[in-house]
This record gives C-alpha cells, structure tokens and sequence, in this order.
C-alpha cells in the first residue's frame, strides 16, 4: 500500500497547487505523510456527514473540492463545527486534501466532468489559461449538444441528469428559444457572463446566480440562464477524480479502494414552488356600486 505522500503526490500533479487562485486554500489540511492509505473517498463537502461517511468506510483519506478553512482560523477547538471535524479526522487516522480552483481549471477538469453528465462534447474553455499551449485548461467550457433543442428541454436534461437537490434547475429566458451550443461553469459563475456573450453560445448553465447580475444579463442579450444548485455541478467531478486515482492505483499496482460519496450536501433540504393567486376582481367604484345595474 502507498504512504500518504505518495498519494498526495499524484493528486498534486493532477491538480497542482499553484495553479489554484490565490484567495483560495487547497493542498493536505491534516494527516501523517508516513500514513499508509488502502481507501480514499472523494465528497465535494467537508462537513460532518462526509467525514463520518470516510470513518464508516475505514478510509485513510478524505479527498474534497470545497477548502474546510477558506479564509483561515485561530481555533480547531471541537465545539465549533470545523473544528469538531479536525478532531474527528485526527482521532480516526483520516487525512484530509482539497483541490479547489486547481481542479476547476485543470485538464479535464470540474466543468469537463459537469459537461459530460449533461451529454455535451467539450469544444474549448470558455476562459483559457494562459500558461496552457495547448489551449486545454481554463475555466468553464464551450460546448455543443449532440442535437439542437429548446432552452426548455436543455434545462429539463439538467435536472434529469445531475444530482437531484431541493433547489432544481431555474432558467431564465424564452423557454422555446434554439439551443445548440452551451457553456457551463461548475460552481458559482455569475462573474461570467460577460464571457459567455462573448463567445456566442445560446445558453450558460452553472449555479448560485443572483437576482441583479442575471436580471442584468438578460436584459445584455438572449443568452439563456440554467441556474442549477451549486452541489449538483461539482458532484459529477468526485467521479471524474475517483476514477483518474483509480487509473493510478491500476498503474502503480496499489490497490486503493477508491470510493464517492452520495450523500447530499447541498445546504438547501426543501423546496416550495410558488402558486399563482387568482386575480382579484376590480374595486367597485362610485359610479357603478355592487348589485347596481348596467
């Protein structure tokens, strides 16, 4: 079986660390570098649930896209919530690696694998990296159905194919509009629709948009908005990701048991949809008073 540094070493070079923003806080956030790992299991939280789940599981390493300490701390004190997950990771020998922004951007990366369960074929990136030659890596991807379709349908294939969430799938735009090319964001990406305009898609799908930005955008042009729960576009690259280790293991001869999770992180556990009011009858004026004739 591999030690713990083995293991981070080839995430790393699936995901280098200096390719992440430098807002962001990725890398190994706990465990013993000499640790010996049999199982992984990768989760796009890491929150309570997930932890348990990697104990339950017997597993050595936690693998998550979201940082558990993005803007830093000054306590690991077990009673609050991030803290009491640092003592549970410790106590149970479970190390802990994030791969954030280094995976949004990598080759493939969270908007390939977003991409691929949407059924789509990845044209470009809809932000290039620049330090890529091969014009490969960047944020988001340009798209194109495999058949042209309706605003409509591609978001009803959305919430068909991600992971069911409270929340669903929200558009925004004329439900019969043409759809046949698509960029998608896994992830918040309202920062990017100055992008999409620009390059000419029909569509953007991503998640966590806000009521001014995408009130503006479609006010900018006809691009039409799938707004999909944030969980649900970064799920399908726990897969992705489990299955390149998986590769790794097969070609280093470790025999890692390679795992995700399915347990539903989003934070929203309920949905409501709103009900259309009858529309109240006219005040009845001076002129023409209720019960008085025509």
């Amino acid at each position: 079986m591999p030690r713990l540094s083995e293991v981070i070493a080839e995430l790393d070079a699936l995901w280098p660390p200096d390719r992440a923003e430098q807002w962001d806080a990725v890398g190994t956030v706990c465990g013993d570098p000499d640790a010996t790992v049999e199982r992984v299991l990768f989760a796009v939280d890491p929150v309570q649930e997930t932890v348990d789940e990697a104990v339950a599981l017997g597993a050595q390493l936690l693998v998550t896209h979201h940082p558990l300490y993005l803007r830093g701390t000054t306590t690991v004190a077990a009673g609050t919530f991030k803290g009491r997950v640092v003592h549970t990771l410790i106590r149970q020998g479970v190390a802990l690696h994030v791969a954030h922004t280094n995976a949004d951007t990598a080759d493939p990366g969270v908007s390939d694998a977003l991409a691929a369960a949407l059924g789509l074929r990845v044209v470009r990136p809809l932000v290039p990296d620049p330090q890529d030659p091969a014009g490969r890596r960047g944020l988001g991807r340009v798209c194109e159905l495999d058949a042209p379709t309706s605003l409509r349908h591609f978001a009803a294939r959305a919430a068909h194919r991600l992971p069911a969430t409270a929340q669903g799938v929200r558009l925004a735009g004329d439900p019969d509009a043409p759809v046949r090319t698509v960029a998608v964001s896994g992830g918040s990406g309202d920062s990017l629709f100055a992008e999409a305009r620009a390059a000419g898609v029909d569509a953007f799908l991503t998640a966590d948009l806000r009521h001014h930005p995408a009130s503006e955008a479609t006010q900018h042009s006809p691009l039409g908005l799938v707004d999909a729960a944030h969980w649900a576009t970064e799920w399908p690259w726990c897969e992705q990701a489990a299955a390149q280790l998986d590769e790794i293991s097969d070609r280093h001869g470790w025999g890692l048991r390679v795992h995700v999770s399915a347990a539903v992180t989003d934070p929203w556990s309920a949905h409501f949809a709103s009900q259309a009011r009858p529309v109240p009858p006219p005040p009845a004026t001076a002129t023409n008073p209720p019960g008085a004739p025509n």
